[in-house]
């Protein structure tokens, strides 16, 4: 029986082409019904439809890549790597270029999709180690675009703002060699301003949350995203995403694409440089003449953003407040407003970004495009912007519907095309088919003389007063009967009153549906101005990498000539774009988006049906319903059917093509509803299909029946055959069985008797044996017992009564001297770190042995501090006072031992800006360091310098340089600090102190040990007096307003930076350590 799920399913059908009867309701029934049943794919033909989970589902495996590898496309469930596959055999075995054009809104899943056809694509293509290293790179170029060009919308969290069509080349046998990247219309715009609620790129955000404190210093970032204007000044939160992580992921990418450091360090410092130059604000002023002018508020950030590229600051700060007018010979320099001040350092914001995105896809082309010469086949995939309706749709709206436009038209002409060619090919007639074509609205937009694009062009380049006003009255009176076209003028010409078209807008009739656009911005956006001054001085930087994406600022290169507009480029673009597509195989995956809350398995039929219609999908089964509805190789068709004739079943010796009418004359059939191609077998409606599957389905079930029969007798025969040799079997070895034991048993008994003999007569002559032995014992004890005796004697006649301890004595001396005299040839190395001593040779020496080893070890000890110099000595001294004050007491303790005591860590002597502060400290300085001070009212921290003199402690500002804070070392009552490896301590005050007015200082330092050591040794040298050291989890602490009770907590939410300090309430204060 066949467990393939068929396509052919009349409740939720997996090919729209086969919905009876077809209707939009039907239709978008049968996507709902599948989509709740977790099939969110649906053919239309060879046509893809997907439709959002928002949620992962378990149909991208490896075993379901596997499955649909070289298979038949109508034979497994419609899914998105069936397309990929298809597309791929095709180019792999019939040489065909292929291109997979994925539309749908913003947030329908347009990205993954185009992410899922390659890495099917880079699955089943051939191994191998130059070729899986290409693969790697083209999956990998998807982090890193995705990081620079896509960010969160109100409709997706990671949606594209620009075009994106690759073209992945092979060769012959269908292994990857590179590719090429085109970008199209990136949205540059949302550098400089997004909507409440999205998002900047998401570059700005990986960049401050993943990089290191190091390299954020180097690019003179902060982490905080609300520092940045062109961030909203809103936090960088977005549920689900890690920006760190992301931000690693795309530098993984980078390197293995084949970015260099050095190209990477470029990329990011002018990523910087576009986030800095939001910070840049301007003040107004006013000239001598009483014109207005513009200048720098505040000069650090663009002396910030000079030092990063390496140019003067007075350079840009001209650039930016002043424009350079050349009239013929003469050269005038004009002021600019602080309007036109924040319009240049925009557009100056936008164009560096758009070139830097440019820059970054002609660079991973470099790494992945194929070498020239080599054979190649193409496979492209487009992921491009849908169709759009806003609220309020400007230039941005307008360009990305034209592109649609383009688009329906390829995909209308290249379907009837394709269909044409296969009713030729199988010798079936073709039936012209109606449809609407959009040429006349793509020409209304195009068309080189009177279209929108080039009226805007042309409106662009006149000279004196232009703005949107006049361009619309132009397009107004040159389309004024254009059926396509509406205007408020327009229909008040007509007699129409439509509120819902306001004034300064026109509406286009496209094929999705009306548009209407709002003509605010459409000069500006075209022009796309950038003031020369501006692109001259980023040429005349040091940065390498910006200096080439400003050619044009070459002064030897000037040019008064204007560059091509916005809308030129971007028709220019789309006409390269469809020239590429016209000579592909195209592929079509429409992406649907099911709900505007990104919710998981959420369908809303009114948004599906609206998009269903932008799609264009109705009008396309029509077209693939045109003339048949289903057609199938005679080959499968007949695998399928042949049950339902007996001459068929279960073999057909005749060919494929006889045996499918052979099966279909046997049905009551209408003729007229068959017909019969070379190699296909097409069916006009899908009735008569639905009448195949319940006539097999039938037979099926019958068949079933046979063989569940048949099987049974089977069984049963072959149950009785086995029962009856397992009897047989049984039978003779139960026999057998029996013989073996009573032999065994015989065998037992006669091995018994043999045994007891043999040990009679064993036994006996053990017996004899032991009363010989036992009578050469006694005579031997007894002449043993005669020879002592006579040796006694002798002894008490020739030895005195002490002899023995006399000899005891020189051998106790003679073993002592031995000793000694080998341990002073081999005494061990007087280094103090070795604690090697030999042991004692005998054990009554090892008492002795201690002693002289601890004798020795402190005499090396005694020798090497004498040769220590006073600097070292006091070192070691401060680290055995810090071994008092916190070991076994504070975690961070063991943290700190290998890190040498410095005390100086500011360099007063070496920085001039440190000069008062090294005149407070004069001679007397013991400790300088930078700790962070926390704020009492909030709990927030920020940077002081501290300085540790022998009579005082000084709090000072770092950007200024001046004391804040100076405290008398008698003021300092105690100091507390936690039993975690954290940096926080307390210095309590005495109450009677001058600085301590506003209470107890609370403070985080990254060298705490070594602080709190010299402030005990400062103490103990100067008053005498121990410094009392509190070490605990809650302590109590006098602040201006009262005490409060500070609560020291080890959490993982903790920052890795250091303590974070939260009030609770205007009493309790919780501290939270890593």
């Amino acid at each position: 029986m066949e467990t393939t799920t068929s396509l052919l399913d009349a409740a939720a059908a997996g090919d729209l082409v086969l919905l009876d009867p077809l209707t939009e309701e039907s239709l978008l029934q049968t996507l709902q019904e599948r989509f709740h049943r977790g099939d969110i794919y649906t053919y239309i033909g060879n046509v893809l439809i997907s439709v959002n989970p928002y949620r992962p589902l378990p149909i991208y495996t490896p075993d379901k890549v596997q499955e649909y590898q070289d298979c038949n496309f109508f034979a497994v469930k419609p899914h998105i790597y069936a397309i990929a596959d298809d597309a791929y055999r095709s180019l792999r075995d019939r040489d065909r270029d292929q291109c997979i054009l994925i539309t749908g809104e913003s947030g329908a899943g347009k990205t993954e999709a185009s992410k899922l056809v390659m890495s099917y694509v880079a699955a089943v293509s051939s191994k191998g180690e130059e070729v899986d290293k290409v693969k790697e790179q083209l999956l990998q170029s998807n982090p890193v675009l995705e990081a620079f060009g896509n960010a969160k919308t109100i409709r997706n969290d990671n949606s594209s703002r620009f075009g994106k069509y690759m073209d992945v080349e092979f060769d012959f046998k269908g292994e990857p060699l590179g590719g090429v990247i085109s970008n199209y219309l990136l949205e540059k715009s949302r550098i400089v301003r997004h909507v409440k609620g999205e998002r900047n790129f998401h570059i700005f955000y990986q960049l401050l949350a993943g990089g290191s404190a190091q390299l954020l210093q180097q690019l003179k970032l902060r982490q905080d995203c609300q520092h940045y204007g062109y961030l909203n000044h809103e936090s960088s939160a977005l549920s689900g995403v890690d920006d760190a992580a992301n931000f690693h992921a795309m530098q993984d990418a980078m390197r293995v694409i084949g970015f260099s450091p050095a190209e990477v360090t470029a990329l990011l410092e002018v990523t910087a440089v576009v986030l800095k130059l939001g910070n840049v604000q301007l003040s107004s002023s006013f000239q001598a003449s009483g014109m207005e002018s513009c200048s720098i508020a505040e000069p650090r950030e663009l002396q910030e953003i000079c030092e990063l590229i390496g140019l003067d600051p007075g350079v840009l700060e001209r650039a930016l407040c002043s424009r350079t007018v050349k009239a013929r010979d003469e050269t005038v320099l004009t002021a600019l407003s602080v309007p036109q001040g924040y319009y240049g350092r925009d557009a100056l914001a936008k164009n560096i970004y758009s070139r830097l995105f440019d820059w970054l896809v002609n660079r991973i082309n470099t790494s992945i495009q194929v070498k020239p010469g080599k054979q190649r086949k193409v496979m492209g995939v487009l992921d491009i912007y849908g169709f759009e309706i806003f609220q309020d749709n400007g230039f941005e709206q307008f360009i990305i519907n034209y592109c649609n436009e383009k688009l329906q038209q390829i995909f209308i002409l290249l379907t009837l095309k394709e269909e044409q060619e296969e009713y030729v090919r199988e010798g079936i007639q073709w039936t012209p088919v109606e449809f609407f074509d959009n040429s006349i609205i793509c020409n209304l937009i195009e068309n080189s003389t009177g279209g929108i694009l080039a009226m805007l062009d042309e409106e662009c380049l006149r000279p004196g007063t232009v703005n949107e006003d006049t361009f619309l009255a132009k397009l107004n009176q040159l389309f004024a009967t254009h059926k396509h076209y509406e205007s408020k003028e327009t229909q008040s010409a007509r007699h129409i009153m439509d509120t819902s078209l306001p004034p300064r807008c026109f509406r286009i009739h496209h094929y999705a549906g009306k548009v209407t656009y709002n003509v605010t911005g459409f000069i500006e956006k075209n022009n796309d101005l950038l003031f020369r001054d501006l692109s001259q001085a980023m040429w005349a930087a040091r940065h390498t990498l910006l200096r080439s994406l400003f050619p044009e600022g070459d002064p030897q290169k000037a040019s008064l000539k204007l560059p091509p507009t916005a809308g030129y480029q971007f028709k220019a673009s789309v006409a390269t774009l469809m020239k590429n597509l016209y000579s592909k195989n195209p592929n079509y995956i429409r992406c649907i988006k099911p709900n505007e809350t990104k919710a998981a398995m959420l369908f809303t039929p009114e948004l599906v049906l609206a998009q269903a219609r932008y799609l264009g999908l109705m009008e396309n089964v029509r077209v693939r319903r045109a003339g048949y509805a289903f057609r199938q190789l005679y080959g499968p068709f007949l695998n399928r059917y042949k049950m339902l004739s007996a001459q068929t079943w279960p073999r057909w010796a005749g060919s494929d093509r006889d045996g499918a009418e052979q099966v279909l004359a046997e049905l009551p059939i209408p003729t007229e509803e068959l017909a019969f191609g070379h190699t296909k077998v097409f069916i006009r409606s899908p009735r008569t299909l639905f009448d195949l599957e319940r006539r097999r389905q039938e037979r099926v079930a019958q068949l079933a029946t046979l063989i569940q029969k048949t099987f049974r007798g089977w069984r049963c025969r072959t149950q009785y055959q086995l029962m009856r040799k397992s009897q047989i079997l049984i039978s003779a070895w139960f026999r057998g069985h029996r013989q073996k034991n009573k032999y065994e048993q015989m065998k037992r008994s006669a091995l018994l008797i043999q045994a007891y003999a043999r040990g009679w007569k064993s036994r006996r002559l053990l017996r004899e044996l032991k009363r010989q032995r036992r009578r050469h014992a006694a005579a031997a004890t007894i002449a043993a017992h005669w020879r002592g005796f006579q040796v006694r004697r002798a002894y008490r006649r020739y030895f005195r009564s002490g002899a023995s301890a006399c000899l005891a004595n020189f051998i106790y001396r003679r073993l002592v001297q031995k000793f000694l005299v080998g341990l002073g040839r081999n005494l061990p190395p007087l280094a103090v770190l070795d604690r090697t001593w030999p042991p004692a040779p005998y054990k009554f020496l090892a008492d002795a042995n201690q002693e002289l080893r601890s004798i020795f070890y402190r005499w090396k000890c005694k020798k090497y501090r004498e040769q220590l110099p006073p600097q070292r000595r006091a070192l070691l001294q401060a680290k055995l006072c810090a071994s008092e004050l916190f070991k076994d007491k504070k975690s961070l303790y063991p943290k700190s031992l290998p890190q040498p005591f410095q005390g100086e860590y500011l360099g007063l002597t070496q920085n001039p800006k440190y000069q008062k502060l090294n005149a407070v400290a004069k001679d007397k300085l013991v400790m300088a360091d930078t700790v962070q001070k926390v704020n009492r009212a909030s709990g927030k921290t920020v940077p002081r310098l501290l300085l540790l003199t022998k009579e005082h402690l000084v709090l000072a500002d770092p950007k200024a340089a001046q004391p804040k804070t100076v405290l008398s070392l008698g003021d300092i009552r105690s100091v507390t600090v936690t039993r975690f490896s954290d940096g926080f301590l307390a210095l309590h005050l005495k109450e009677t102190s001058t600085g301590g007015a506003k209470g107890d200082f609370l403070l985080v330092s990254s060298h705490l040990i070594e602080l709190v050591t010299r402030l005990h040794q400062t103490l103990m040298d100067t008053k005498a007096q121990a410094l009392p050291l509190h070490i605990t989890d809650q302590f109590s602490t006098r602040f201006q307003k009262g005490d409060v009770a500070v609560t020291v907590v080890e959490s993982p939410k903790a920052s890795s930076d250091g303590p974070v300090c939260k009030k609770r309430g205007s009493h309790k204060m919780e501290v939270l350590v890593h």
